[in-house]
């Protein structure tokens, strides 16, 4: 019997994100750059209440959530709450019913849960690039978050 034929190889993916918060809790926007070789597209979008923890992960969440298919990610962000959440606090709180090791509830568990599903069919690797240190995915990231928190803020 023939062996069945590899599976194809999962696309590689770069995500850029960023989230932004004028005044924590305020308005707040994200964004994110997803590229794919030389295909390129920016995202982006706020909310006139939330906090800046809240659009670093729907920035990602949004970002994930694009794509069409499982894929091999690279994902930067400036958020060390994002990338130490989703790569090492998660498996305990799943555990934990959504809890924290002191028994109070996960701040943002359904951002949580929505993040740990858009994150499930991909291979993705967490990168932690320092935020305003002109890296230009991350400033370019950045604009976008800053430019969708705008749009929130009372003239």
């Amino acid at each position: 019997m023939a062996d069945a034929p590899p599976p194809p190889a999962l696309t590689a993916v770069e995500i850029f994100t960023d989230g932004a918060c004028k005044g924590n809790p305020g308005p707040g926007g994200w964004g994110a750059i997803v590229r794919a070789g030389a295909r390129e597209k920016e995202l982006s979008g706020g909310e006139p209440l939330t906090t800046n923890n809240r659009m670093e992960m729907l920035a990602a969440i949004r970002a994930l959530q694009a794509l069409k298919r499982p894929c091999a990610i690279i994902l930067y962000t400036d958020s060390i709450y994002l990338r130490d959440g989703i790569t090492k606090w998660i498996h305990g709180w799943r555990k934990n019913g959504w809890k924290t090791a002191d028994r109070k509830p996960v701040k943002n568990a359904e951002l949580w849960q929505e993040l740990l599903d858009a994150a499930t069919p991909h291979t993705i690797d967490w990168q932690w690039v320092k935020g305003h240190a002109g890296h230009p995915e991350n400033e370019r990231a950045d604009q976008l978050a800053c430019a969708a928190a705008a749009l929130f803020q009372r003239r």
